[in-house]
């Protein structure tokens, strides 16, 4: 009978114990109701759930954008881990006829392309629109062929692609290399001229012969005072030679 009692004091207690939270929780309001549920799954359960979080996650995107290839060869079809299969099955959906640019970076002669998605193609987006990402320009719009350099997966390549693209984007396709011949251009001509100097000061190359002729007077004077000066230091010699010649005679002859 003791043991009967005990029991039937047991699950009264723990009855009145949940009636009491119960009660305790209808009266606080949401964001109450909200804190106290986290603090108590935090003080039962949070210590004892192992979780890693050293180990990245890896979703469908990072793989995508680490695989994708701008052209798939046929190396990249034979390999066949479902990461591999996963970047095949997304180039399959692609359009590959015309291109989207991103030309954000265009005077450092940096454009990026890519193929255009189902939803563009059904836009018109890149034919029927510029093929700027960042331009929705309908009239003036060309067709070019644009030679893709790029380097992917650590190799060089190259590939012919095309680009619908209004006036002014299409501009800004070859803005570095136009950049460049200018640069060039401007080397190859001389700012200070002879033709310019003459045009700034019409008297400069009078004054320069004028000049000229002066030095090469001054030059010509200097020449003949140095002639006259060796010619003289040449008497003065000869003429101490002869007087020491003669004493030498009367000496050994007296």
């Amino acid at each position: 009978m003791a043991s009967l009692g005990r029991l039937k004091s047991t699950i009264f207690d723990k009855e009145e114990r949940k009636m009491q939270y119960q009660s305790h929780i209808r009266g606080l309001n949401a964001y109450d109701r909200h804190k106290k549920f986290m603090k108590d799954y935090v003080q039962f359960y949070g210590h004892t759930k192992n979780v890693d979080n050293s180990l990245p996650i890896k979703t469908d995107k990072d793989t995508l954008r680490e695989g994708y290839r701008f052209i798939l060869s046929e190396e990249d079809d034979m390999d066949s881990t479902w990461e591999k299969r996963l970047v095949k099955r997304y180039y399959d959906k692609l359009f590959k006829e015309y291109c989207i640019a991103d030309m954000t970076q265009y005077k450092k002669g940096k454009i990026g392309l890519r193929w255009r998605t189902e939803k563009e193609v059904i836009s018109g987006k890149g034919q029927f629109i510029c093929g700027n990402r960042h331009c929705d320009e309908k009239h003036g719009l060309g067709s070019y062929e644009v030679n893709f350099s790029y380097v992917e997966a650590g190799e060089q390549k190259q590939a012919l692609v095309k680009l619908v693209a209004c006036k002014r984007c299409a501009e800004k396709l070859a803005y570095k290399r136009l950049k460049e011949k200018e640069k060039e251009k401007e080397k190859e001509e001389d700012p200070y001229s002879e033709k310019e100097i003459e045009l700034k000061d019409p008297d400069k190359r009078k004054r320069e012969h004028e000049e000229s002729d002066d030095t090469s007077e001054d030059e010509a004077k200097k020449d003949r005072r140095k002639k006259k000066d060796r010619k003289g230091a040449s008497s003065r010699s000869s003429g101490n030679k002869d007087e020491g010649f003669q004493e030498f005679l009367e000496g050994m002859f007296p």
